[in-house]
């Protein structure tokens, strides 16, 4: 298949409100050309006010919009080089796949041989061909939402634009048309931004990821980066599924009984914030008793809620480990625990 080359996207100082509630607040960001950009957060966090004002569909109070070099901020939706796929599938229901693909081609003036070769060139890469002929309703939603793609890339855009795409699908179809468009988005080249919700998804399909929280990017890496070195509490506690607790600060150090001594970052204050995975509390392995309070079969692991004595309130967290190793482990059981402080981060208490 052969397209236009993609352009890069530059957003600097994008400004947005809803009366005295601050969407976007002077959010700036650069995609290169061909990268996939995940906006991860929240609902409420901007991420698709953000990609509403990279479509032209949200006008940003202030701010510039730059796509391919060229600054696009005032132009409308139709007069900017890109394809978007939106949550829902919106396919016109009187219409064949085949002509939902080649519509924006059409009402373009493209001829009619020009506008079924490209279609079935798209159906061939996101494996409708078969479907060509069908319409929306004789089709799967995953089925659709294929076609959503095909009929956004059919005008050759600079920048795809997804806006929680998977959403409506159950768990396996999203897993697997995830995937699918990472391969077409990676085939095709194009830039892409890609709004979601669900942090696995914006790990799994992303060059980088954008945390936002509160109208701002707290974060922008690579999705391992983000995993293994968040650099806010708010990334800490939304990336990866840490344990979160809130101890105190006894000259400089971090303590959680037996589980756990740590260095407290220089001007923490008396009480902090430590974040830390499942996977790096050790079960069995020496360390402070916790008592367990719940068994969670999960397939390859079983989670184990836990409560360490602090000699107030427990401290409660959780631990994943392999479930072969957490045969015989019952609730209200007592087993040694250890939090392995090479991987935690600490925050001050807010």
């Amino acid at each position: 298949m052969t397209r236009s080359s993609s352009g890069g996207v530059s957003l600097s100082g994008i400004s947005k409100h809803y009366g005295a509630v601050r969407a976007l607040d002077d959010v700036s960001l650069e995609v290169a050309p061909g990268e996939l950009i995940a906006l991860l957060g929240p609902s409420g966090c901007g991420k698709t006010t953000l990609l509403r004002s990279v479509a032209g569909l949200e006008k940003p109070d202030s701010g510039r919009v730059v796509i391919g070099g060229r600054d696009v901020t005032q132009d409308p939706a139709r007069k900017r080089p890109i394809g978007m796929v939106f949550q829902s599938y919106v396919l016109f229901p009187n219409m064949t796949i085949r002509d939902n693909v080649g519509f924006p081609l059409r009402m373009r003036g493209a001829s009619s041989d020009a506008v079924r070769k490209r279609a079935d060139e798209l159906l061939a890469l996101v494996g409708l061909s078969e479907q060509a002929d069908r319409y929306p309703h004789q089709v799967s939603g995953g089925q659709q939402q294929r076609g959503a793609l095909a009929r956004a890339l059919a005008p050759e855009p600079e920048v795809l634009l997804l806006d929680e795409p998977l959403s409506a699908l159950d768990a396996l179809v999203r897993v697997r048309l995830r995937d699918e468009i990472r391969r077409i988005q990676q085939m095709v080249k194009i830039t892409a931004l890609y709004v979601t919700h669900d942090q696995a998804e914006a790990m799994a399909i992303a060059d980088r990821v954008a945390v936002m929280n509160a109208g701002k990017i707290e974060q922008l890496d690579a999705p391992a980066a983000l995993y293994d070195e968040p650099a806010t509490s708010f990334s800490a506690g939304f990336v990866g599924n840490r344990n979160a607790l809130e101890l105190p600060v006894v000259n400089g150090v971090v303590r959680l009984g037996e589980a756990l001594t740590a260095n407290a970052p220089a001007g923490s204050g008396g009480r902090v914030v430590a974040f830390f995975r499942p996977e790096d509390v050790h079960v069995g392995q020496g360390g402070e008793a916790a008592t367990i309070e719940n068994v969670s079969f999960q397939g390859l692991l079983t989670r184990l809620h836990l409560s360490v004595p602090t000699g107030g309130e427990p401290a409660r967290l959780w631990a994943d480990l392999p479930s072969r190793n957490a045969a015989g482990l019952q609730v209200g059981g007592s087993v040694p625990v250890r939090i392995d402080a090479n991987h935690v981060r600490i925050f001050p208490a807010e």
